[in-house]
């Protein structure tokens, strides 16, 4: 069996609107102590990551402290909104929801969202055969992936971890079929 751990990242700093850089607060680099403990004892051998400086800090505690590399992978990126900040981001994600192909001009649909994710997990399932996979991501691109192998979270499941931050699912899988999706909040 292959488990997969998706971290979705801490709290980032929203004032920087470059989704490249944008940092963790404060509190996010103290949340992301949580990830290390939960990700501690699950004899993880490989760590990736969306090349998103948020995503990468998230784990980098945990890599550090296994003294493991982190691998960027850039498909695992999340969704390119448009190349403007969106003030009313509340209506533009429920517009995505409800219409997978829905976009801005220049940004991405959660349909080409979730094809890339899905792609990139595939090559991960493909190369780590029975090994035990962390990967740093976002909110948005891990929503696409649950939707993908679990139709029944969509909008309302997606607002209800919104703000939950960080945020770990494990995907068990034989071969590339999934077999269980377990969500958890370290905040409980």
């Amino acid at each position: 069996m292959t488990i997969v751990y998706f971290v979705r990242h801490a709290q980032p700093n929203f004032n920087n609107h470059d989704d490249l850089t944008r940092e963790l607060t404060l509190q996010g680099l103290k949340d992301s102590k949580m990830v290390t403990e939960f990700l501690w004892n699950k004899g993880i051998d490989v760590i990736l990551s969306s090349p998103y400086k948020r995503a990468i800090d998230t784990i980098k505690d945990f890599a550090n402290a296994k003294k493991m590399e982190i691998e960027c992978i850039t498909d695992f990126r999340e969704r390119k909104v448009g190349s403007t900040w969106i003030e009313d981001f509340d209506s533009f994600c429920k517009k995505q929801w409800e219409d997978f192909d829905f976009k801005l001009l220049d940004g991405e649909s959660l349909q080409e969202v979730q094809k890339r994710n899905i792609s990139a997990l595939n090559q991960i399932l493909e190369t780590y055969v029975e090994k035990n996979v962390v990967i740093g991501s976002h909110g948005t691109a891990l929503s696409t992936i649950i939707n993908y192998y679990d139709s029944s979270f969509g909008y309302n499941e997606f607002e209800e971890i919104r703000d939950l931050m960080p945020w770990i699912v494990k995907f068990s899988f034989e071969r590339n079929k999934c077999l269980e999706i377990q969500k958890y909040n370290l905040f409980l």
